[in-house]
């Protein structure tokens, strides 16, 4: 009876431990080359395992202390922008096919299809519910069938799928569903004030994963008046949500205060939100992230705003025929162009003698050419090829001054300006320039 004990007790202690996978095939195979694991926690992105994708094929082999949890499988760069996030729950061997055109299909892990079922069927209820907003209906009757629908959805997923990771996001999905029929503003008077009611702030899963992040960022931009009339006026709601959403998770740790701040952020960055950055930055997100190390954070910020659009940009100086010269007093114009380039980018000798040539009649324009360079000799040399641009030079290439203030990262790059020297556009390539400029 003791060696049955003992062998049962073994083989429980290796199943706790069992070496796990994720594998699955992408389409089409050419395109994929290698996938890296990272676990998904509170402190960020942990690396796991990696390996190479074969004629579209690949496994991962996961190591036996990989923590059951979400991980996110980076397939290209950037990494924020190309992965898949799976469960990985160490019970099931994942597996998946991955489609540039059609997207995920799991093809063995019950638990990765529920989690997908259940967002795509409420999402889809959801929608219906906004549908029948937006059309102006007004009959209770199919209100009530919509809302029947979502509640359905909702007990079926939870009830069925306990003591799972994917019941975790289940549960914190749940949202406010009327009793009886709401005409808009009422209902969305209280979504907005039940939006925060299910969600579980303190499960490191849910803090590792995107879900509570997106849930906040869906809050601070969505639960807003359906009768604003002015940009002024839905800066100002957004940061009024801002506020009560720093304050819902102002007891959640230092790190994921600022990844969730930070995306917001950001979201407020692509809307060309000025105010609602500068107020997330100014009263939240540059304190946390200093709290939390993250000094390139805050620099990366700082130069972000001082070259967004809008923004007056920063001083240049240069000395030519033995004269001092500044942006701030260059000769009036209508606009003016700032081309940062080296005497040594093969892009930059290619691009510029085309761009001089077809700037030539842009009578209202100013040109300053600023090469980030090792030394005058050659800059000397190229810059006289291009008498119709101003020429200034930052010696110590990419670790010039201007090189840091204008954050330069590869050349040439441009920067078009208005009379007042404020940034109004970034094109790409001599050909962007040319095209902003005619339109």
């Amino acid at each position: 009876m003791k060696v049955l004990y003992t062998y049962c007790i073994l083989l429980i202690s290796i199943g706790l431990n069992a070496q796990g996978s994720i594998s699955g095939n992408f389409s089409p195979a050419k395109d994929f080359k290698w996938l890296i694991a990272y676990e998904l926690t509170p402190g960020g992105e942990k690396y796991t395992a990696d390996t190479a994708v074969k004629e579209g094929s690949f496994k991962l082999e996961m190591p036996i202390n990989a923590q059951p949890g979400m991980y996110r499988l980076v397939y290209a760069v950037p990494q924020n922008e190309f992965y898949i996030d799976v469960i990985y729950d160490k019970k099931e061997q994942v597996k998946f096919n991955f489609n540039i055109q059609d997207g995920l299909t799991i093809t063995n892990s019950e638990e990765n299809k529920w989690f997908n079922e259940y967002f795509a069927k409420i999402t889809t209820a959801q929608d219906r519910l906004m549908e029948f907003y937006e059309k102006g209906n007004e009959s209770k009757k199919e209100f009530t069938d919509i809302i029947k629908e979502l509640k359905t959805i909702q007990k079926s997923y939870e009830e069925n799928h306990t003591n799972t990771i994917a019941h975790k996001f289940i549960k914190a999905n749940r949202s406010y569903l009327p009793e009886d029929y709401e005409d808009l503003e009422t209902f969305l008077k209280h979504k907005k004030k039940h939006h925060f009611d299910n969600l579980n702030l303190n499960d490191p899963i849910l803090q590792g994963s995107n879900f509570l992040t997106d849930k906040i960022a869906s809050y601070v931009f969505s639960a807003l008046p359906s009768d604003i009339a002015t940009n002024n006026a839905l800066d100002i709601e957004i940061i009024k949500n801002v506020k009560t959403a720093a304050d819902f998770i102002k007891n959640t740790p230092i790190n994921f205060q600022t990844k969730a701040l930070h995306q917001i952020w950001e979201i407020a960055e692509t809307n060309t939100m000025g105010s609602v950055q500068d107020y997330i930055f100014t009263n939240h997100l540059k304190k946390l992230a200093i709290a939390n190390g993250n000094q390139k954070m805050v620099d990366d910020i700082e130069s972000s705003t001082r070259l967004r659009v809008g923004a007056k940009s920063p001083e240049i100086t240069w000395e030519a025929n033995g004269k001092k010269h500044a942006l701030s007093t260059m000769e009036k114009a209508e606009n003016y162009l700032l081309v940062f380039w080296s005497s040594t980018c093969s892009h930059c000798l290619k691009e510029l003698p085309e761009l001089h040539k077809e700037l030539k009649g842009y009578d209202s324009l100013k040109v300053l050419a600023i090469g980030l360079e090792d030394d005058e000799i050659n800059w000397k040399k190229v810059s006289a090829t291009l008498p119709n641009f101003s020429h200034a030079i930052a010696l110590g290439k990419w670790e010039s001054e201007y090189a840091h203030t204008f954050k330069i990262q590869s050349t040439p790059t441009y920067f078009i300006l208005d009379s007042e020297k404020r940034f109004i556009a970034k094109p790409e390539s001599d050909k962007e320039v040319v095209e902003f400029l005619d339109n």
